[in-house]
């Protein structure tokens, strides 16, 4: 085999894990961006190895990708910008290769932005033991080699871990049936919409919490905690007008929408989302929402919903 044909051997070995990668640094990272960077800056390595001597190319990367995002994460840079109520993840429309694998329950509320979150909590050692372990089901013999730790540090890193996300980890744990979700959702939208102040109250638990980026015209998040509030919020925001059209750049459709694996509003004018409500259902009411609209955070969802067939919309005319 030439040269030529080896390069594009080695390159389709690669090509052959980069989603699953993709997946990895997504679930380390809580960024698209930042996780395609991190799967760019592995393939460079990859091409600079000896690749002869690399056995099993899925395990190499895997340590390349996972030690690529730790060092990301403990970056002077990225503590800045994820400092404490400044940061929310980047939401991911169903259907996202980069939000897989999804087979079991924890791979999938491993994903979730409620989890995502939570992440944020942990040290980095913490966060990357977790997702090897709860998402990819890596043996902590495997976590160990990864890692470059011992298999009882390892274990201990997971006990943390898991400790600090079930006690700050809301009531829930299980998952929502998707025709219960969606009927609450449309309920919520509905009084929202229409200004039932008394239904959206019945609608959240009483210890709802509310959290927006404001558009990205805040250094913080915005977060509100009592259903009050929350409802209040919801009646100024769901409230469609002219001058909030004009700043969405037109007349939004309003599409119901899986995002992380929760259900989701949509704000769509044209073809381009200009924001998404995400809510997280705990007992049959609501126990977060979420409201994310700043563009930067919306570019791998609006590729995404580019290519999807919505069904038709909530609301044609917002």
């Amino acid at each position: 085999m030439d040269s030529t044909a080896t390069d594009r051997f080695d390159t389709g070995r690669f090509e052959a894990s980069r989603n699953r990668m993709a997946s990895l640094a997504y679930r380390l990272l809580g960024s698209a961006a930042d996780a395609e960077d991190a799967v760019q800056d592995a393939f460079l390595r990859w091409q600079g190895a000896d690749r002869r001597r690399i056995k099993v190319p899925e395990a190499w990367l895997t340590k390349v990708v996972t030690n690529l995002c730790l060092d990301r994460l403990r970056s002077a840079q990225t503590r800045r910008e994820r400092t404490v109520g400044a940061w929310l993840p980047e939401p991911l429309l169903d259907g996202d290769p980069m939000l897989g694998p999804a087979d079991t329950f924890e791979q999938r509320e491993s994903v979730s932005l409620a989890v995502l979150t939570l992440l944020e909590r942990l040290a980095p050692l913490e966060r990357a033991v977790y997702v090897l372990r709860e998402a990819f089901s890596y043996s902590h013999a495997e976590i160990a080699e990864i890692l470059d730790v011992t298999e009882s540090a390892s274990q201990q890193h997971l006990h943390r871990a898991r400790g600090r996300i079930t006690t700050a980890r809301r009531r829930g744990g299980r998952e929502v049936d998707p025709a219960s979700a969606r009927r609450i959702v449309e309920e919520f939208l509905a009084a929202a919409t229409s200004g039932r102040t008394e239904q959206l109250v019945a609608l959240l638990t009483d210890d709802a919490t509310a959290i927006s980026d404001g558009a990205g015209l805040t250094e913080t998040l915005l977060r509100y905690d009592t259903p009050e509030r929350i409802a209040a919020i919801a009646r100024a925001g769901f409230k469609g007008t002219p001058a909030k059209r004009r700043l969405a750049g037109g007349t939004p459709a309003v599409h119901y929408a899986l995002v992380n694996g929760a259900p989701a509003i949509l704000f769509v004018p044209g073809d381009r989302v200009v924001g998404a409500v995400t809510f997280d259902i705990a007992d049959g009411r609501i126990a977060t929402v979420r409201g994310i609209a700043a563009p930067d955070r919306l570019i791998r969802l609006n590729e995404a919903w580019r290519r999807h067939e919505p069904d038709s919309p909530l609301i044609a005319e917002w």
